[in-house]
């Protein structure tokens, strides 16, 4: 939140101040997080940085693109927020200087506010410029026609549900479903085959992070509805295998974790999520106890990728177990030298895998 934040910066200030340092050499970055797991992440990172900039008189940096990861045409979003952070009191913008997209929006924004005086910069660089290039975005008659969630038979209105990330439908369309077909059914041959038209959606860049979750969340409704059935019919419900998952040692990011956690719940994995900066001894010691086949590992920074190293080769030495890892500063020849077994380059290919070894 915009209030935690804010309390962080306010702490590093007053202990700054201990050492002499003062606020006009401090530069506070008020985290950009993305839009596709939560709207509310915008406000929080333009709440605070208007705070530190106004308010406490600090200047501010913002990590600009990190807003849109997940979306298609990063881009538009990029620069808006941009425009907007700018317009909240952003001092220092790290961004691609590359984009033109970006660059229109920092001259355009220095013109308007006479930071570019007499705006000349602004003339200098789109003098030549006869007219703006447009990308024409998609009309109603290029989208494909879905049946409307809740029309037709209750299968087909489960997998639309699921498809279209409608977490209420999917509840009461597969409570009506179990009436008259066995929970596994209805897993194996309607939900799982949804999640794979999803997932194969994610993976051909036609559907986006957004989507991808609200779907998950969706099934993870029709889980339930079949799960308060089992329960009171006396049934136990049946998981394909163990996976354990944590975020190195000294790495606190987790978002791809928690995305890579809720999708392999939702294909009938047993996933224990140790967290966020587990230590290489917690993961071993965690799959020993629970006998896991697999072990997934995130890192997001570059200097935790040693503690991913180091928790492979204890797993090596300790346990029988096969490796995934992800995380942005990854690369599929980076992951082999560090002796994984698997590289995944987002949550759904981590889904695959999962299901390949298992069905081994």
């Amino acid at each position: 939140t915009a209030e935690g934040r804010i309390a962080i910066a306010k702490k590093i200030l007053a202990r700054a101040a201990e050492y002499g340092i003062g606020k006009e050499n401090i530069v506070v970055d008020s985290l950009a997080m993305t839009v596709s797991t939560g709207a509310e992440n915008a406000a929080a990172a333009l709440d605070t940085l208007d705070y530190l900039r106004h308010t406490e008189g600090v200047h501010t940096s913002l990590g600009v693109s990190n807003i849109s990861f997940g979306l298609p045409a990063r881009d538009y979003i990029n620069s808006t927020f941009f425009a907007m952070a700018l317009a909240r009191g952003l001092s220092a913008g790290i961004l691609n200087p590359a984009s033109g997209a970006m660059m229109s929006t920092y001259r355009s924004y220095c013109a308007l506010t006479g930071v570019d005086e007499g705006c000349r910069e602004y003339v200098e660089n789109y003098a030549g410029v006869t007219a703006v290039q447009t990308v024409p975005t998609k009309s109603d008659t290029g989208k494909t026609k879905t049946a409307p969630a809740g029309g037709g038979s209750e299968k087909d209105s489960l997998h639309q549900a699921i498809v279209k990330g409608l977490k209420e439908q999917a509840f009461r369309a597969a409570s009506e479903m179990v009436k008259t077909t066995a929970p596994l059914e209805i897993i194996n041959l309607d939900l799982v085959p949804a999640l794979d038209e999803v997932g194969s959606g994610f993976e051909k860049h036609t559907i986006f992070l957004p989507q991808l979750l609200m779907s998950a969340d969706a099934a993870k409704e029709a889980f339930e509805a079949l799960k308060r059935h089992m329960v009171s019919q006396g049934l136990t419900e049946e998981k394909k295998g163990k996976i354990v998952l944590a975020t190195v040692k000294g790495d606190i990011h987790d978002i791809g974790k928690n995305i890579v956690r809720v999708l392999l719940e939702n294909y009938g994995y047993e996933v224990i999520d140790l967290g966020k900066d587990v230590a290489p001894e917690t993961v071993v010691e965690t799959v020993r106890k629970e006998q896991a086949p697999l072990v997934g590992l995130s890192a997001l920074m570059t200097t935790t990728v040693d503690s991913m190293e180091e928790t492979i080769c204890q797993l090596r030495e300790a346990a029988d177990c096969k490796v995934v890892v992800g995380g942005a500063v990854l690369t599929e020849s980076y992951a082999a030298k560090i002796g994984a077994d698997h590289y995944s380059k987002d949550a759904m290919d981590t889904v695959r895998y999962a299901e390949e070894l298992f069905a081994k």
